[in-house]
């Protein structure tokens, strides 16, 4: 494990230091920071993020769907193509909870994952 695969949410370790995530956790962290970030939000980085979030309260159609899962997408293809294989986003907005499913493989071992993702209210 390297000292770069931090976990996340950031958390200190029995020792004390930071606590370090295996491959499997720490790109999954990765994909949650890419989805609930808000570009902008960042202040190096201003256009990092998908700008889910600001989709909590917005009316449910099908433009909407395919819309959001056209933006996931997109931001996790520009984030993090270099470490995963995206094979599919599932974004549903049910009242004020945003539920987001990702499948993807890990490049490097080509490890299959699902993870997903749930968000109440407007703010992550």
């Amino acid at each position: 494990m390297s000292a770069y695969q931090l976990h996340h949410p950031y958390q200190v370790d029995g020792r004390g230091r930071s606590a370090e995530a295996d491959e499997t956790a720490y790109i999954r962290g990765l994909i949650e920071q890419v989805l609930f970030t808000t570009p902008g939000e960042r202040v190096m980085r201003p256009d990092f993020g998908s700008g889910v979030m600001q989709l909590v309260f917005a009316p449910n159609s099908d433009q909407l769907a395919a819309t959001t899962q056209f933006l996931v997408q997109s931001a996790l293809q520009q984030w993090l193509g270099n470490l995963i294989a995206l094979q599919g986003v599932e974004v549903q907005a049910v009242d004020a909870a945003l539920h987001v499913e990702v499948r993807y493989a890990i490049l490097r071992t080509g490890e299959q994952q699902v993870a997903a993702f749930t968000r109440e209210g407007a703010l992550p």
